[in-house]
Parts: structure tokens; C-alpha cells; sequence
């Protein structure tokens, strides 16, 4: 029986749900994002964040634990960063979706 390695996710301090509105997890360039992961299971995982094709972070965490990681953009775009975890030959991601505007809206 395989269970879940990623409990909880969550960018911004807010749980990520890939169907709210993306306006909410949204940051202006330059301002980081933070990205938390609650982990279940036994053992050590490796844990990775990956975006644009470079490996950002990349550690071991005791299970059951808790990882964050935060990571900044300098220009205005949309980025997929792809959260994964694996142990004992178990593994899992998620795809979280980030989004940076060049500057603050106003009003």
C-alpha cells in the first residue's frame, strides 16, 4: 500500500490549490515566494524544488518533517516549479505554478 508523501503544500503562507485563482499566490518581480511542504513517512527523503530547468534546492529532510524554501524572481513571467520528494523508491511532485507582475497594482 502506497500513501502520500506530501501532506500539505503551501506558497505564500496560503494552501496551494491549483484551481483557486492565481491572482492570490502572485508576487511583484523581486519579492520571494515561499514555498512549504508538509511531509509524512518514515525515513530520510530527498527533497528537490526544480524550475526553468535548474535543480533550485536540493536536501534531505527526516520524515515526518516540514520543508521550505524561498525563491525570488528579478523579471515579470509565469513559472512552473515542480516540488518532488522521494524515499525508499516512493516518490511524488506536485507543479506549482508561479507568477510574478512586473510591478504593484495600484488602487
Amino acid at each position: 500500500m502506497s500513501t502520500n508523501l506530501i501532506k500539505m503544500v503551501k506558497l505564500n503562507n496560503l494552501q496551494y490549490n491549483a484551481n483557486r485563482d492565481p491572482q492570490v499566490y502572485r508576487r511583484v518581480a523581486g519579492h520571494p515566494f515561499r514555498i512549504q511542504a508538509m511531509l509524512e513517512g518514515k525515513g530520510t527523503a530527498k527533497v528537490s524544488v526544480i524550475c526553468e530547468g535548474k535543480t533550485m534546492k536540493e536536501t534531505s529532510i527526516e520524515l515526518p518533517g516540514i520543508f521550505s524554501y524561498e525563491i525570488t524572481f528579478k523579471d515579470a513571467g509565469i513559472r512552473i516549479a515542480t516540488l518532488s520528494v522521494s524515499v525508499d523508491g516512493q516518490s511524488e511532485s506536485r507543479d506549482l505554478m508561479l507568477g510574478t507582475e512586473a510591478h504593484a497594482k495600484v488602487g
